[in-house]
């Protein structure tokens, strides 16, 4: 592994190796402030970690990195689990990585009351720790500043709101981890268990990597999480033209649209149709209409007998190529493994 910040120096192999045999890196699993956090990816995360540690002084002898739980205690679901951290992130004055878990929906109280371990993050970024964030961790990452002009990806659901307080964050929704200058971010729920696969093999190897996945039963080099997405699209931008535009493409998911003849529709041209329609949604018009009408095939696929031809053909497709290109280019996979992954009673059928 090499790192990020070489503060001058030049290192070769065989010094930097040297290094790693007297000096015990650092992990840093924080604990942020606040109602409603998610205590499964703290958890995940540490008995991964620990369990890579363990296997790495199996095969070599050596302890490779500390491992703490930094934070202050804080109670989970209703005072239901508590955890108690090892130190607080205040007392660790230099770590090698960082993983912010994700937390509750209140996202701009989350950032308020965890300004004191946003500006340690931060500090820590600028030192040189790298820093990972677990699905709506992201919010507190982008807190921070350092993602600024960067992308990231978070959970799907939570688009929208991430997108109104970050705008000059690229967010890669589709992407179930993002990699890019040490920082490193996944997408929603229990993705975070890829993520921090992904990581054990940067910090320990590919061996110890593929021997935590099999223990923990973890599905290795997964990059997408687009098979998960439900499309539901933008709507909170208070451009009533475009609203009224999307509710027309939402109710008219069987036909070929006329985007000319839509923007004509509202007395907007084209081009300027488009600009306030990209603005408000983050996708062009058919873009959008591409999405509400694979997430309506997806319902059928889902939920149906029908053949792919002929949920195909009520969502407005025609050629079968087509519809299947536009499918996997919007879930990552083709209507047939979606409905193999989704209906095994119409499979089974």
């Amino acid at each position: 592994m090499q790192n990020r910040h070489s503060n001058g120096l030049i290192w070769t192999f065989e010094s930097f190796t040297f290094v790693k045999t007297i000096c015990m890196k650092h992990i840093t699993i924080v604990v942020p402030q606040g109602e409603g956090n998610n205590l499964s990816s703290i958890v995940g995360s540490y008995k991964i970690f620990m369990r890579a540690n363990a296997y790495w002084k199996e095969k070599t002898g050596k302890t490779l990195y500390k491992i703490q739980v930094a934070g202050q205690p804080s109670d989970y679901y209703e005072g239901l689990f508590s955890v108690s951290p090892h130190i607080h992130f205040s007392a660790i004055k230099k770590t090698d990585l960082i993983i912010i878990p994700s937390v509750n929906h209140l996202y701009a109280q989350a950032i308020k009351m965890n300004q004191p371990l946003i500006n340690w993050i931060e500090q820590q970024y600028n030192k040189g720790a790298e820093v990972a964030s677990i699905c709506t961790g992201a919010f507190l990452l982008a807190a921070t500043g350092i993602l600024h002009g960067k992308s990231c990806s978070t959970n799907w659901a939570v688009a929208d709101a991430f997108k109104n307080l970050f705008p000059d964050i690229t967010l890669q929704t589709d992407k179930l981890i993002t990699d890019e200058d040490g920082i490193y971010t996944s997408g929603g729920a229990y993705s975070f268990l890829n993520l921090i696969i992904y990581l054990v093999e940067k910090y320990f190897d590919r061996p110890t990597a593929i021997y935590c996945a099999k223990i923990f039963q973890i599905e290795m080099d997964r990059q997408s999480q687009s098979p998960f997405m439900i499309f539901k699209g933008q709507k909170e931008h208070g451009d009533t033209i475009v609203e009224k535009a999307q509710l027309f493409i939402e109710k008219h998911i069987d036909e070929k649209i006329s985007f000319e003849q839509l923007s004509n529709r509202f007395a907007v041209g084209r081009r300027n149709f488009d600009r306030r329609f990209i603005k408000a949604t983050g996708n062009t018009p058919l873009e959008y209409a591409q999405r509400v009408k694979i997430e309506a095939a997806k319902k059928e696929l889902e939920t149906t007998r029908k053949t792919i031809n002929e949920v195909m053909y009520e969502v407005g497709y025609s050629d079968v190529k087509a519809f299947r290109e536009v499918f996997k280019k919007v879930t990552g996979i083709s209507p047939l493994d979606y409905r193999k992954k989704y209906n095994k009673e119409a499979m089974a059928g």
